[in-house]
């Protein structure tokens, strides 16, 4: 069993719980340039839309489980109920719950059991039905989702699917074998219990990320997307998330690039719309060759805005920018498919085959 990635904060380096350190000393000349993205902000601007490749898979079958145990754990009135629980599923008592990080065994059940007899969690999975009712939709988007792989990847094998309540321990775990779903951190606006986070994170919380949050996860398994290790830029960083995010949205075509990226759809018009402003920026700073920590912080990293950029531009501007890279290589490269692009680790030629240079309209 391999683990992919316990959190989707693999793409969001540093999300979850952690202090974002945000940059105040704004280019000056660069200021003249906010009114541009608020404006884009304020008129709810966005551009329509468009799906990747939509393949042929009407002879695509594929079969998995998909397990619901949502209820399980809110249904346990004894100690020993919840020992036997983890022992026939082994696999969340040691990822899911993390067994390790508790002391032993006792003040492990002791705490689970507590947190599980609390009446709030009744108000979790009241709500957990709610947003997700039978999970017939949250399936139909993974049995999209595991086709697409299937059409690109014969050999692919779709893993095991569990959801469950975790008391917003853990949103998602992901294996080659094992995919586990904590519906409680997707219940989205209006929730009553929401994961300790800053506010722009909990946009990614939304029931519709999960499937599109497990296909980033794959898209940056280095068995898929294979990275010259010695390449310390942060271009290379950049091509890097942009495959991924290239082969998330083909697996689910027409899912908005939004949902991947997290950003809101206003942010991405704004990014579109002024991709000038975002490569010269980039371009002054001289971010592609760079190496340093600290250009890597202001581009890459988790921040809810580039300030650098613009007031107004969306934070991990880099990771986007390398998406945009990827789709223009793409688009010339039209005879590359998807797998022979996701193995490419030559970061520098992707960047100066895709001719990428947004000018001023």
């Amino acid at each position: 069993m391999r683990i992919l990635k316990q959190v989707f904060s693999f793409l969001f380096p540093t999300a979850r719980m952690s202090v974002v350190r945000v940059l105040t000393n704004h280019s000056p000349h660069l200021k003249t340039l906010a009114p541009i993205f608020i404006f884009l902000f304020l008129t709810g601007c966005s551009d329509k839309e468009k799906c990747a490749y939509i393949p042929d898979t009407k002879d695509i079958t594929i079969s998995y489980s998909f397990e619901q145990l949502q209820d399980s754990l809110p249904a346990i009135t004894s100690k020993q109920q919840l020992v036997d629980f983890f022992s026939r599923h082994t696999t969340l008592r040691d990822f899911v719950f993390a067994r390790e990080s508790y002391p032993n065994d006792s003040v492990f059940i002791n705490e689970l059991y507590a947190r599980f007899s609390n009446p709030h969690l009744d108000t979790l999975l009241i709500e957990t039905k709610r947003v997700f009712g039978d999970l017939n939709e949250l399936q139909s988007e993974f049995n999209q989702a595991f086709v697409n792989l299937k059409y690109y990847y014969p050999d692919f094998q779709p893993p095991k699917i569990q959801t469950i309540i975790t008391g917003l321990e853990t949103d998602l775990f992901v294996t080659d074998t094992l995919i586990v779903v904590g519906l409680d951190y997707y219940l989205g606006k209006g929730a009553k219990y929401r994961p300790n986070m800053y506010e722009y994170m909990l946009q990614r919380y939304e029931k519709s990320f999960i499937v599109p949050s497990v296909m980033l996860l794959y898209g940056i398994d280095p068995r898929l997307n294979e990275t010259d290790l010695q390449d310390k830029t942060v271009l290379a960083e950049m091509i890097t998330y942009g495959k991924a995010y290239y082969f998330a949205k083909h697996m689910l075509p027409c899912v908005a690039d939004s949902v991947f990226i997290g950003y809101s759809a206003e942010e991405i018009a704004g990014a579109r719309a002024n991709q000038d402003v975002i490569w010269k920026k980039l371009v002054e700073d001289e971010v592609f060759y760079s190496t340093s920590a600290k250009i890597r912080q202001k581009y890459i990293s988790e921040r809810p805005k580039t300030f650098d950029v613009a007031d107004q531009a969306p934070g991990r501007i880099g990771t986007w920018v390398g998406w945009q890279i990827v789709n223009a290589y793409a688009k010339r490269k039209a005879d590359v498919k998807l797998q022979e692009l996701m193995l490419n680790k030559n970061a520098r030629q992707i960047f100066d085959e895709s001719r990428y240079r947004p000018v001023e309209p």
